[in-house]
């Protein structure tokens, strides 16, 4: 059984469409929308594609209409790009965002996984990197042998206990430095952590075309072709995704309150 897991897609359309690897199996991990500039094409591909798909904190902002303000970094680029996603997807498209849970318990063969955007504790908002004890708190209850996130665009396999958390990386819009798509394969119990380059060329050409700021081109430009903000751009707070797009949701699915 050969497994293919991708996830922050986040409109780039060319990326996508450059994984060309045979598999038995899908796993989206959200974030299909915001940030580039043809989001139907990538929620098309996740319809027709994704056999088990969950939903990201930028997919919730989108189809929940939730505004953004700010005007630093990731959060700039999204409250400029995100009228155009509420301009350009369909009714059907963004019904299929809203209806895509927040979480979702897969077995394939005798391996248990547990798909989230973010985190088990918080799955559309919580940013968790490398850290093993960290991951250790988040998993104490948490009952699968693969735990697969996106989120942080930040590739990575860390073995846990007995568990192991996976993070294929951004499909579209990496920011690890390596400006490649990222995702993973997972085949008979190994992972294989992979990039692959793809025309950037068109996806820029698409962001030049878009009806947004010079400023907000310039920026998408240059982590398209860095995989990074520019460095005038790359400080703690303008680098931060910390976009709010609604209440926080449990692992169960709940709202949760406070």
């Amino acid at each position: 059984m050969r497994i293919l897991v991708v996830s922050d897609i986040h409109g780039n359309r060319a990326a996508i469409e450059a994984i060309d690897e045979p598999r038995d199996v899908c796993f989206c991990l959200g974030d299909l929308v915001d940030y580039g500039p043809e989001p139907a094409a990538c929620v098309r591909w996740a319809m027709a594609n994704a056999d088990h798909a969950v939903r990201g904190n930028h997919d919730h902002g989108v189809a929940q209409e939730v505004p953004v303000t700010g005007e630093a970094g990731f959060r700039y680029l999204t409250r400029v790009t995100r009228p155009d996603m509420w301009e350009v997807l369909s009714a059907e498209e963004r019904h299929y965002l809203v209806r895509l849970p927040v979480t979702k318990r897969v077995t394939v063969g005798d391996v248990r996984f547990l798909l989230v955007h973010a985190t088990p504790r918080d799955p559309l908002d919580e940013y968790l990197l490398r850290d093993e004890a960290a991951w250790a708190r988040r998993l104490e209850h948490v009952d699968a042998d693969v735990v697969c996130v996106g989120h942080s665009h930040m590739q990575f396999k860390l073995k846990v206990g007995e568990k192991t958390v996976l993070n294929p990386g951004s499909v579209g819009l990496p920011r690890d430095g390596d400006p490649r798509a990222a995702y993973a394969v997972i085949e008979d119990g190994l992972i294989e952590l992979k990039r692959v380059e793809y025309p950037i060329d068109q996806t820029v050409a698409a962001v030049q075309a878009a009806p947004w700021p010079d400023r907000a081109k310039s920026m998408l430009t240059h982590v398209l072709h860095h995989g990074r903000l520019p460095r005038e751009a790359d400080s703690s707070e303008a680098a931060a995704d910390d976009v709010d797009d609604g209440p926080k949701i449990h692992e169960d699915g709940t709202e949760a309150r406070g």
